[in-house]
């Protein structure tokens, strides 16, 4: 199964408002950056065991360890939870730069030093979760 493929799978197992919210979401992130990677993340480790929520990754990041060691990764993740859905945004150093700049104005989300968090689009000024998307993008590239 292609990765356009597990994502839509993934898109389309949600219950109905988170459904359309990342429906809507996933082609706003691609209206971004048409031309980024894809990623698919299944949630399991090496031993088929779940160890996070699924997710979706776009773009494509250089993660450096402290031991020197490098990893290829995404820069922009989006994933169910519980409650809503998640958006990850890697690469930023600052750990403080999201909730500083975005915390205020994004609406009802919980922002930390990566990831922002809300229960559907509607609670939350999406243009604002959008320019977060967009440095975030920018940040790690």
């Amino acid at each position: 199964m292609s990765i356009q493929e597990q994502i839509k799978d993934y898109i389309n197992s949600q219950p109905e408002r988170k459904r359309s919210d990342m429906q809507e979401l996933h082609h706003r992130i691609l209206s971004m950056m048409p031309d980024c990677k894809l990623w698919f993340l299944d949630g399991k480790n090496s031993e088929n065991k779940t160890v996070s929520n699924p997710n979706i990754g776009y773009g494509l990041h250089t993660i450096k360890y402290t031991d020197g060691t490098t990893k290829e990764f995404y820069q922009i993740g989006m994933s169910a939870n519980t409650t809503g859905i998640s958006v990850y945004i890697l690469g930023i150093n600052d750990k403080t730069f999201l909730a500083k700049t975005f915390g205020n104005k994004i609406g009802k989300a919980s922002v930390t030093g990566y990831c922002i968090k809300f229960k559907s689009l509607k609670d939350i000024n999406i243009e604002i979760l959008q320019e977060a998307i967009e440095y975030g993008f920018k940040a790690s590239s």
